[in-house]
């Protein structure tokens, strides 16, 4: 529901807010933001409120770095862990050049304009993410130790499960804050949990995923504890993904409704389009040196595969009817950028739709089994073999802005290339990101 200026305020004044977070996301996934006292909202809804982009990684250089934040006033929401008295709520922003243009290493714009196009030729989409993380705990100073939490695995209650109080803690608050949480339990791993909330429109669904992340790391520090959403922080556990749910409408009828016993033309295009491009998408997906250590490992895919119930498939359609029929993209990892992700793999479907593609036959065979993988092409085996893929991608070129795509391969290749030369890779991926991710 649209959210004027004039009813934002009044609830700022009901609850005392006198803080306001204007955040962004910059192209490689991580959340930014500046904080403006309340007073200063409607100037920043009229003017926009400038920052320095130059010290962004990926967003401008020295010489033209002035970009500016308009606050998304239809994302407005109070932070429930910061103090009442004087308390904090949270814009999400469109970014612009001092001209106004849209600023082009904005994932909320990419995404945006990418559902118009798909709108303007009578489609509508549905994305719910199920995002994987674990908690650590925290050393006498606060900061992470690589101990988890506890020794539970997949499914498991307490006392073995010490997390289920902290997801209870979380889905209350991100359900405060406009989501709505549908299911949590612990995850494979020790100390790893999954927290799923209900699909909706793919902006609001990459919005609502960094909401979820931001909440995830306040709650655990509260909480003495530290999550972590690196894609493989452990040796030989679990790594965490973010399997990415898409359902796909034309006139309101959802295109996967049946899919397994009669298969809409388009939907199986749609799905052939994604398998087509998804080596092109990787890069984007599976962002970090380290994502590729989970790749193929716990059920997560390593082969460009898709199947009606089989886990280790790419792609997975699950057994579901009306509009909770979707398609289940499982290779992408939380530590990349949503809108990004998110829109190149609706313009991979949608333009399997335009070609007409057709859909190769499913796997149903059990890929990590032996004999399985044969007859199938593997996903990139590395983040240096996948950013050379998406550099040579006229598709990938094709949804995002040429400027993004050579600023983020290139450091994505320089972190590449930083991560073959170490003398201990796993050691590299910690010191490097587990911090921040």
């Amino acid at each position: 529901m649209e959210q004027t200026l004039a009813e934002i305020k009044a609830l700022m004044e009901e609850y005392e807010i006198k803080f306001i977070r204007l955040a962004f996301c910059d192209i490689f996934g991580l959340q930014k933001n500046i904080a403006i006292m309340s007073s200063q909202l409607e100037h920043a809804v009229m003017h926009g409120v400038s920052f320095d982009a130059s010290a962004i990684d990926g967003f401008s250089n020295v010489s033209e770095s002035d970009l500016f934040l308009h606050p998304d006033l239809n994302t407005f929401s109070i932070l429930p862990w910061r103090p009442q008295e004087g308390g904090v709520a949270r814009f999400y922003c469109n970014i612009s050049y001092p001209d106004g243009r849209p600023f082009e290493g904005d994932g909320r714009y990419i995404l945006r304009e990418c559902e118009k196009r798909a709108r303007m030729a009578g489609y509508s989409f549905l994305v719910g993410p199920e995002c994987e993380f674990y908690l650590f705990e925290t050393d006498d100073n606060g900061y992470p130790t690589r101990k988890p939490f506890d020794k539970a695995g997949y499914f498991d209650i307490a006392p073995l499960d010490r997390g289920e109080n902290i997801r209870r803690e979380i889905c209350l608050t991100i359900e405060e804050m406009g989501l709505s949480p549908e299911r949590s339990h612990h995850e494979s791993g020790p100390g790893q949990n999954e927290i799923d909330f209900r699909c909706s429109s793919p902006l609001k669904a990459a919005d609502d995923l960094m909401t979820l992340r931001t909440a995830v790391k306040a709650i655990s520090y509260q909480n003495g504890l530290f999550a972590s959403f690196l894609p493989k922080p452990l040796v030989g556990e679990s790594g965490s993904g973010l399997h990415i749910n898409l359902s796909v409408f034309e006139n309101e009828e959802n295109l996967f409704d049946g899919f397994s016993s009669c298969k809409n033309p388009k939907a199986s295009s749609f799905l052939a389009g994604i398998l087509r491009r998804i080596a092109e998408i990787t890069a984007f997906a599976d962002p970090l040196p380290g994502s590729y250590s989970r790749l193929g490992k716990c059920e997560a895919p390593s082969m460009i595969s898709w199947s009606a119930e089989n886990r280790s498939t790419l792609i997975r359609v699950p057994a579901a009817s009306g509009d909770d029929s979707r398609i289940e993209i499982r290779s992408p990892d939380p530590s990349c950028n949503p809108y990004l992700v998110i829109a190149l793999l609706i313009s991979a479907g949608f333009e399997g739709i335009k070609d007409s593609l057709e859909l190769p036959p499913s796997t149903d065979k059990d890929i990590f089994s032996p004999g399985g993988r044969a007859g199938l092409k593997e996903i990139p085996q590395s983040l240096q073999k996948a950013v050379k893929i998406a550099k040579a991608s006229e598709f990938v070129r094709s949804v995002l802005p040429a400027r993004l795509v050579d600023d983020y391969l290139t450091l994505k290749a320089r972190e590449a290339q930083g991560y073959e030369r170490s003398e201990n890779a796993y050691s590299y991926e910690l010191e490097r990101y587990f911090p921040y991710i």
